[in-house]
């Protein structure tokens, strides 16, 4: 059964692509027509490519493995973080900071810092620091939140990203495809779907178009989670690797939406020892200055 119809998708304005003359060649086989000089996505086209992606994400969250929403443009940022909230997903709303895949260890060093930072607020370390430098490490981990605050849970690169424009976000994008991360987007007229495994032709400057994809997609997350929830209820043992790629492979799955979800990940694990956080320095190291830098330059720009 299709999980949108064609009207649900004219009404939210999906099918408006770009001007004529901004258009990208490689998204012919997604336009429909052109009207007053504006390009006209194919409907039937994206109700095809949304089930694909969704049903495959649907799988990857089965798995319990994590997707990676990315949102930076002002219209998507709010549906993003309150739709992707509720699945438990995570999420980059604000600019995106390079090297957060190729280069994660790193970010969860920026992670496991503001839980420092809020260990010193519960074991009485900040009664010991002056109003001065209880104010310079307040703002510190309150850039570090707006930053990082929705990839908390993110303990491992993720196993897919989802990305709402393919030309905005393209460091995402590049990083992604340079480790092997298969990359599910939205992609309109001015954009090149070629190197996304899941394009979805689709308007991704409406907001009611980016909340009506995302709603999906969640949706499809949220009953991966649920079956999930349910056959850990009844089968408690764990599914051998080899069993669990044959049974992906009957569901007629991309290879790399299959290597995604069988391949082990091992767990990133920075600085595990608790002990090295609880006497926090104002005085910042040189890898906590690299760091908040990394932060701060999001802002200069």
């Amino acid at each position: 059964m299709p999980r949108t119809n064609f009207k649900e998708l004219l009404d939210a304005g999906v099918h408006f692509g770009h001007l004529k003359r901004k258009w990208n060649p490689a998204m012919a086989p997604y336009i429909f027509m052109e009207r007053n000089g504006i390009h006209i996505i194919d409907l039937e086209k994206t109700a095809i490519k949304l089930d694909e992606a969704a049903s495959a994400m649907k799988h990857i969250a089965k798995s319990g493995k994590k997707i990676l929403f990315v949102a930076t443009k002002k219209q998507a940022k709010e549906i993003v973080s309150e739709k992707v909230k509720e699945v438990n997903m995570p999420y980059v709303t604000e600019r995106w900071p390079g090297g957060m895949l190729t280069n994660f260890p790193t970010i969860r060093k920026a992670v496991k810092k503001m839980s420092s930072i809020d260990k010193m607020a519960t074991d009485g370390t900040f009664l010991n620091l002056s109003k001065r430098e209880r104010l310079q490490v307040t703002r510190q981990r309150a850039k570090l939140e707006k930053n990082l605050g929705s990839i908390i849970d993110l303990t491992r690169l993720p196993s897919a990203l989802f990305v709402v424009d393919v030309s905005k976000e393209h460091i995402a994008v590049r990083e992604a495809k340079r480790l092997g991360i298969p990359v599910f987007a939205m992609v309109d007229t001015n954009s090149d779907p070629s190197d996304i495994e899941f394009p979805i032709p689709a308007n991704d400057d409406a907001s009611k178009s980016i909340s009506l994809i995302i709603g999906i997609l969640c949706q499809a997350i949220d009953e991966g989670l649920n079956e999930r929830k349910l056959e850990k209820d009844k089968e408690p043992q764990l599914k051998d690797k080899k069993v669990i790629r044959k049974e992906l492979e009957i569901e007629d799955l991309p290879p790399a939406i299959i290597e995604a979800i069988v391949e082990e990940e091992e767990e990133v694990d920075v600085d595990t020892d608790e002990d090295a956080n609880d006497d926090l320095s104002v005085e910042e190291s040189d890898e906590d200055e690299d760091i908040v830098k990394m932060v701060d330059d999001q802002d200069e720009e």
